[in-house]
């Protein structure tokens, strides 16, 4: 009994092994036929790839270097660091110290040559064995400095004008120069340009003195002051202008309590009726 069951464990034994190794047959050819399906997309994109690339290999085998010089065109000299750009691929080179270039192009690719000072070039580049390219200088202008005088460099040149025809105390000449020289004294005191002159000197002389006020007696500050819209501004502070000589020795306090000052008699002003039309009498 016992070699009974010997034997029928021996035979379990082998056919479970025999089932083992089929399955182990079918799961390796399940295997490689899923790797032969899965070669075949992979070679379909690899083939696809060299297939693009082909073109762009050829397309690059085209290449062939374009040589010139560049020259000025006015000057006939040779220009150096100009930018050759082949505008189809997008390369880069400048020009020797003595305007030699060497450049990868195709037929009919388009080279710009561009320099500060030139104006910009374009050639198409063509199969041959040296281009010669001229630039044209660019239209410059040449710089213009302009020096504004000023209002007291501009009555300094009306003096000098003045005192070219001989008068040398604007207008007024002290006693003592008659002594020294009469004829002189006379014509700086009794001549028509002497006269001008003086007129013109006192006309200086009160701009000058009216420029210093302003700079103390200012709009923003009669503005800020006095709360006047800016139409009154102007007319209070033709009405009401401070003395030259007390201004300059005021200080920001002393403006302002003139401005005060003046705005009391400014609104009073403004509050007395207004005088009576006049009348012409009736014939």
């Amino acid at each position: 009994m016992i070699s009974s069951l010997v034997d029928l464990c021996i035979g379990f034994g082998h056919r479970s092994l025999t089932f083992f190794n089929k399955c182990l047959t079918v799961g390796m050819l399940t295997f490689t036929t899923n790797m032969i399906l899965l070669r075949k997309p992979i070679q379909v994109i690899i083939f696809s790839a060299i297939a693009a690339l082909l073109p762009l290999c050829a397309f690059s085998q085209n290449l062939i270097p374009i040589t010139g010089i560049t020259y000025n065109n006015k000057t006939s000299g040779r220009v150096a660091q100009v930018m050759i750009t082949n505008l189809q691929h997008r390369s880069v080179v400048f020009s020797s110290d003595v305007g030699n270039f060497s450049i990868n192009a195709a037929p009919t690719d388009t080279l710009l040559f561009s320099k500060p000072g030139f104006t910009e070039q374009r050639l198409i580049a063509k199969e041959q064995q040296q281009i010669l390219v001229y630039l044209v200088p660019a239209l410059q202008l040449e710089e213009v400095q302009v020096i504004a005088k000023t209002r007291k460099q501009e009555q300094q040149d009306v003096m000098a004008v003045y005192r070219s025809k001989g008068l040398y105390y604007d207008g007024k000449p002290p006693v003592l120069s008659f002594l020294a020289s009469p004829l002189t004294s006379i014509y700086e005191l009794f001549g028509k340009d002497a006269g001008r002159m003086r007129r013109f000197s006192d006309h200086i002389k009160r701009e000058n003195q009216q420029t210093e006020v302003n700079k103390r007696y200012t709009v923003d500050l009669v503005k800020r002051v006095t709360k006047l819209p800016d139409d009154e501004v102007r007319r209070f502070m033709l009405a009401y202008s401070p003395p030259y000589p007390e201004v300059l020795k005021w200080n920001d306090y002393e403006v302002i309590q003139f401005i005060n000052r003046s705005m009391a008699g400014y609104n009073r002003a403004k509050s007395m009726p207004p005088l009576p039309k006049l009348t012409s009498p009736v014939n």
